[in-house]
């Protein structure tokens, strides 16, 4: 068990439902948007940063409706893999919502979100940046 105070992927993996590992997760949710033609997709391993989550996949989606598809494939694709879904947020307005899977936090955004909020930017030079 994690020492107080130390949040650990297997501690979200538990929260989540526990059916997949963060790394075969991130697979799923790849290939769930790939089926439903996401747009520019980007996963950032964000582990060494946030005790939040292991990874962030960022997709795009052409439309409201669009977005709102991809979203509804990632649902679908998590609970065949009987993971759980832990939250989703902005799915009414359908231009950027958030999947709170634990392990893996999936952002789908139509282009003008995407560009403003830039969230490949704010969070790769840190992912990719020095270690130490």
């Amino acid at each position: 068990m994690p020492e107080t105070g130390q949040l650990h992927s297997q501690t979200a993996a538990s929260a989540a439902g526990g059916a997949l590992a963060p790394e075969r997760l991130r697979e799923v949710i790849v290939e769930a948007l790939e089926n439903r033609k996401g747009r520019d997709i980007v996963t950032l391993e964000v582990s060494r940063l946030t005790d939040i989550t292991d990874y962030m996949v960022i997709a795009g989606g052409t439309s409201n409706r669009h977005v709102t598809a991809l979203v509804d494939e990632v649902i679908e694709a998590a609970k065949r893999h009987r993971h759980k879904v832990l939250g989703v947020e902005g799915r009414e307005s359908g231009e950027w919502v958030l999947l709170d899977l634990g392990d893996v936090v999936v952002h789908v955004m139509r282009s003008a979100a995407r560009e403003f909020y830039d969230l490949e930017r704010l969070w790769r030079p840190l992912s990719t940046g020095s270690t130490g």
